[in-house]
């Protein structure tokens, strides 16, 4: 991969973390070849637990979050981060979705609007957003999927959101995707260990099983070994999250995925087969 000075990336995510746990080896990756590489950060994470110890010197568990995201950010070598301030909804049923200024209840066209006037400020031949599905159903996550999809299709469009800026067509969207087969496998063998697959996570709030009933095809694999250490760096940061879980058959299955992030290209349209390993292939440093 040559250096790509001229090239813009965006990350459009819903939490401080997304960018850190999700697809921040690539996000490092294109950093440190001269790529300039955006964040928009829809909410500022407020929900769920947070140990009281981590919270000296803040009054706000929001506050905290943001802090981490800026150490996340400053470490992945990222451009600029971009907040757009709604609440964070929580997971699926939680009271947290029904806050008024949650994610999950602010109109997609309002989120859109926000996330199409960004684009034209910042001109991003591609733009990585959450699969459908929201990677696990995180209302969050599906309600910056959507936005970002309509955002993607409007940007170019000078009667669409109008707001003075000139219109900005990006070249490529990507969803980040997980393979699939690890989260079967994971399906598999978690109950050996006692745990259930249909409540796993942090808050025993994840279902594996009905999260593997969906694939999206693959059409992107990044290598991120070059940048495996400053991705974990950037992961430390976000010491009111406990990530992953730390079970040893999930250390175990993380590691052998560890070296690669995937996408499914959602535009333009993938041909079967397609499998790219740079996310900028056929741009050029002119557009």
């Amino acid at each position: 991969m040559n250096r790509q000075s001229d090239h813009r990336l965006l990350a459009v995510l819903a939490h401080p973390d997304d960018e850190s746990f999700g697809p921040g080896g690539t996000l490092a990756l294109y950093a440190s070849r001269g790529v300039d590489v955006h964040l928009i950060c829809a909410t500022n994470g407020e929900a769920g637990e947070v140990k009281p110890e981590l919270l000296k010197g803040y009054d706000h568990v929001r506050q905290l979050r943001l802090d981490e995201l800026r150490c996340a950010t400053s470490i992945l070598g990222l451009k600029d981060v971009h907040l757009l301030g709604y609440r964070d909804s929580g997971m699926p049923g939680s009271p947290d979705n029904q806050h008024p200024e949650a994610l999950a209840v602010a109109p997609i066209s309002e989120v859109a609007s926000r996330i199409t006037t960004l684009i034209r400020q910042i001109r991003p031949q591609v733009i990585l957003t959450f699969d459908p599905q929201g990677g696990y159903h995180h209302p969050d996550h599906i309600a910056v999927h959507r936005a970002t999809v309509e955002a993607f299709s409007a940007a170019g469009d000078p009667n669409r959101y109008p707001n003075g800026l000139s219109p900005f067509k990006p070249k490529k969207l990507y969803y980040h995707v997980f393979s699939h087969r690890y989260f079967r496998l994971l399906v598999l063998l978690l109950p050996i260990f006692g745990i259930d697959p249909r409540r796993w996570g942090r808050n025993a709030d994840i279902d594996l099983v009905e999260i593997t009933s969906h694939s999206f095809t693959i059409h992107a694999r990044i290598d991120i070994r070059s940048v495996a250490e400053i991705k974990s760096k950037a992961a430390a940061c976000h010491k009111s999250q406990s990530g992953p879980p730390t079970s040893r058959i999930f250390s175990w299955l993380t590691r052998l995925t560890a070296g690669r992030e995937t996408f499914m290209r959602a535009h333009p349209s993938a041909h079967e087969g397609l499998l790219e390993r740079d996310l900028f292939e056929g741009i050029s440093e002119e557009e």
